[in-house]
């Protein structure tokens, strides 16, 4: 695909997506890891996860969100590296910085990929693929790495076209190309479609996105819910979202996988109060005031809970600590072995940027 929309086009929207990133960092930064399989995470005796994988990595089918035992055993010759995310950070700093020299117009979605509206840019580009090859070549300059793009005239069509020839690809769809692309597109590449929903859709006759436009609404609505109309939108490539330079949080947190299951109630009390606390340094730091507050519980057997409670809008650390206090009191924490536990802070509302910070909440580092 080498046509590129007409400056007459409603939007011009990129999605750039860096290559296996976490992994391609330490591959840069230690040659003799180039060319090898790598995988960023934990460790596998310890029920470690797969953060990211080299490219030489998946060719063994090693994936993200794998547990790291399994990966190992679909390829021996693993190299596992500890993540180090201050650097995964910088390095994101240094590629975003790029993103905002052509447009404020920039929608984070993780440290490694965004959406950007390049309808007007800084370099007075009128095409979008002009825009994308420079920025792919800014990034290559900057940090040695190599990012994915797409282009398109929205959001859902630019983020899966990035993922179209990955790694370095440069994907472009323009609008008189729009159906021909929707027709090669498999039912998980919708926005939001997982495995399960995806099944679900194959169920009903939905191998394709195009395929969503003949099944009746109804049959569509009892499949997926809520989901309906917005899948039947996409599957005509109709996506009005604009890229939306900065989202207020809806909720911070943290949660920890143990290698052991914790057993002693003593000790998952302090596990959550360390954690209420870095959730109010977090509150502290960012001039926000919370009113919920969850902890999460998966048990030896993975059952999952959830505990929640409603308080006046604080950030006070006592007040969030007695609060993850009694929701643990609510569990069966001590009575049962505890695999993972978590605690986030939600329903934020702002507070005075001039209000003073205690200085005892100064210290805690926010929640990865």
């Amino acid at each position: 695909m080498t046509t590129e929309c007409s400056p007459s086009a409603t939007r011009r929207i990129l999605h750039v997506d860096m290559d296996a990133f976490y992994a391609s960092v330490e591959q840069r930064d230690e040659p003799s890891l180039k060319g090898k399989p790598v995988v960023v995470g934990g460790d596998p005796r310890r029920r470690g996860v797969v953060a990211a994988a080299s490219y030489e990595a998946r060719a063994f089918g090693v994936h993200s969100a794998m547990a790291m035992a399994h990966a190992v055993r679909r390829c021996p010759s693993l190299v596992i590296i500890p993540p180090d995310f201050s650097k995964y950070r910088a390095v994101s700093a240094q590629v975003f910085a790029v993103f905002r020299e052509v447009t404020p117009l920039v929608e984070p979605l993780s440290l490694d990929e965004a959406y950007l509206d390049v309808t007007e840019n800084a370099w007075g580009e009128p095409l979008a693929t002009p825009v994308a090859r420079r920025i792919k070549q800014r990034i290559r300059e900057e940090t040695q790495l190599t990012a994915s793009a797409g282009v398109a005239p929205n959001k859902f069509l630019a983020k899966v076209a990035s993922g179209w020839k990955k790694p370095d690809g440069l994907t472009v769809i323009p609008p008189e190309r729009v159906e021909w692309f929707l027709q090669q597109l498999p039912a998980d590449a919708f926005w939001g479609v997982g495995p399960v929903t995806a099944r679900k859709l194959q169920a009903i006759g939905v191998m394709k996105v195009v395929d969503v436009r003949a099944v009746p609404l109804e049959l569509l609505r009892e499949t997926v819910g809520s989901q309906a109309l917005w899948l039947r939108q996409l599957a005509i490539g109709l996506d009005d979202r604009p890229v939306v330079p900065s989202r207020p949080p809806k909720s911070s947190g943290s949660e920890t996988t143990f290698a052991e299951d914790l057993t002693d109630p003593n000790d998952i009390h302090a596990r959550i109060v360390e954690m209420a606390e870095d959730a109010a340094g977090w509150l502290a730091r960012e001039r926000l005031l919370a009113r919920t507050v969850t902890v999460k519980m998966r048990y030896s057997d993975f059952t999952t809970i959830t505990r929640s409670l409603t308080l006046p809008a604080t950030r006070d650390q006592r007040e969030i600590v007695r609060a993850a206090e009694l929701l643990l009191e609510r569990t069966e924490a001590g009575r049962r072995p505890v695999r993972l536990l978590g605690l986030s802070v939600k329903n934020f509302s702002e507070t005075d940027p001039s209000a003073p910070v205690p200085d005892l909440l100064l210290p805690f580092d926010p929640p990865e």
